[in-house]
């Protein structure tokens, strides 16, 4: 299973089959009828550096559709302002629950863009049985193996939202500066210490195999002891971590809480969890239609890293901002578009 479908704080979430169905089933009924969702506001932009397409059909129109967890919004409002920007009337199809609904949407042609996570489109869809830590070659696997199913990836940001362990800063430097998985090993028994969640503690690319990665055996006294893991409900992690509960915290790496309690990501300096890179997906018919496009997003993906998306999820879980008010103003800082 993708990280991306488990997380209820960012509104991750298992989606049942029936409610998938009928997710997907609005979406197309609301494309169907002209309609847009509730949630497809943006506020009104004018052009920066990506500009209006030159020849662009006045009736030309692009479809966006994204799941339904902060991020996502953020990413979805980004590409709908962009989208517009070029020239496009756009119909936000944002804010669709399920990851299986929205691949639909794009297999079906109810939607013409999305941004997908490289590991999730390999694990989810594509029948991968292990995700490939290397982010070029996990890149290449997906983008060879959706070209037969209509779809293009362009490529991808550096932003790699996947699993992490994260200390508290102060802490980190108490433990000698601590700053990369390997470095545990270094540390006393006694320090190895972890909150994880329990879908963590079993998975078979999870904690276990992890430690082991990194030379650690889970249960062994001179290892990491059974004792010195706690194994927690989901989004309470994080809290016990910043409290001390343990040293080492379950993380996703672009989780807004990260910065809002001081927590300091340990680098996988030994590449063991898989990538889950962010890239824009268009059907690859809309992209022959409109080649153009390609430049318009090739743009904005070098600006889309794991430190950016922290600092702009942190706004909507944390300090309750709308995912199109903090797009728009990211927008703008960086110069793609202008206020009207």
């Amino acid at each position: 299973m993708s990280p991306h479908l488990n997380f209820p704080t960012r509104k991750r979430r298992v989606v049942r089959t029936t409610l998938v169905a009928a997710g997907a089933a609005a979406a197309l009924l609301l494309t169907g009828c002209g309609l847009q969702p509730a949630t497809a506001f943006v506020p009104a932009a004018g052009p920066g550096s990506i500009k209006p397409i030159k020849g662009l059909p006045d009736d030309a129109e692009l479809t966006v559709t994204t799941k339904n967890f902060t991020e996502q919004l953020i990413l979805g409002k980004i590409a709908v302002l962009a989208a517009q920007a070029a020239g496009f009337k756009v119909t936000d199809m944002t804010n669709v629950p399920g990851s299986v609904a929205v691949r639909q949407l794009m297999l079906d042609d109810g939607a013409d863009f999305t941004y997908e996570y490289t590991g999730t489109a390999w694990l989810t869809y594509l029948g991968g049985k292990k995700g490939i830590p290397d982010k070029a070659k996990q890149y290449a696997a997906v983008h060879d193996a959706d070209l037969k199913n209509g779809l293009t990836w362009l490529q991808p940001a550096p932003l790699n939202n996947t699993y992490a362990l994260a200390v508290r800063e102060e802490q980190g430097k108490k433990l000698g500066n601590i700053t990369s998985l390997s470095q545990i090993k270094s540390l006393p028994v006694s320090e190895r210490t972890f909150c994880v969640e329990a879908e963590f503690n079993s998975r078979s690319d999870g904690f276990k195999p992890m430690l082991a990665h990194y030379g650690l055996k889970l249960g062994d006294p001179n290892g990491v002891p059974s004792k010195n893991v706690n194994v927690l409900d989901t989004g309470t992690v994080y809290t016990a971590t910043d409290r001390g509960t343990c040293n080492f915290g379950e993380v996703y790496t672009t989780d807004g809480r990260i910065n809002a309690l001081g927590l300091t990501v340990l680098k996988d300096d030994k590449a063991f969890f898989p990538a889950y890179n962010v890239a824009p997906v268009f059907q690859t018919a809309t992209l022959a239609k409109y080649p153009q496009l390609k430049g318009v997003f090739d743009k904005i993906s070098p600006k889309l890293t794991d430190t950016q998306l922290r600092a702009l999820n942190l706004r909507v879980d944390v300090k309750g901002e709308e995912p199109a008010d903090v797009a728009f103003d990211w927008m703008k800082k960086e110069g793609f578009i202008t206020a009207p």
